[in-house]
């Protein structure tokens, strides 16, 4: 699935990036090592984490992009990188199992399975 029809479907808020990525699976973690050892490429990567590491975790990865949950922003030295980088970071209201819950309904599963 493309990236740009998940943000349509589940109104993400945009902060940097391509958006016209696709997307393989998806991880929700907030451990970075977690994310490290298990994400896949292209896989979309949910957490409330806002501080600079998760745009190298995402970037090392290759992850197609990152969303925020309840309400979080990057900071600003992890959008100014994250841009720097062309690292897409997206933002939720929604809380992880939510969002999770919608993204699967949506036909997107763990690493792609």
């Amino acid at each position: 699935m493309n990236l740009k029809d998940i943000i349509e479907r589940l109104d993400l808020k945009v902060y940097s990036g391509n958006t016209d990525r696709e997307v393989s699976g998806g991880y929700a973690s907030d451990l970075l090592s977690d994310v490290i050892a298990n994400a896949k490429p292209d896989n979309l990567w949910i957490t409330l984490q806002t501080h600079m590491n998760i745009v190298a975790v995402a970037n090392l990865k290759e992850l197609s992009g990152i969303i925020l949950i309840n309400n979080r922003e990057p900071e600003e030295t992890t959008l100014s990188k994250a841009k720097e980088e062309d690292i897409t970071i997206l933002s939720t209201g929604m809380q992880c199992f939510e969002l999770v819950g919608k993204l699967y309904e949506m036909g997107i599963h763990g690493n792609g399975e």
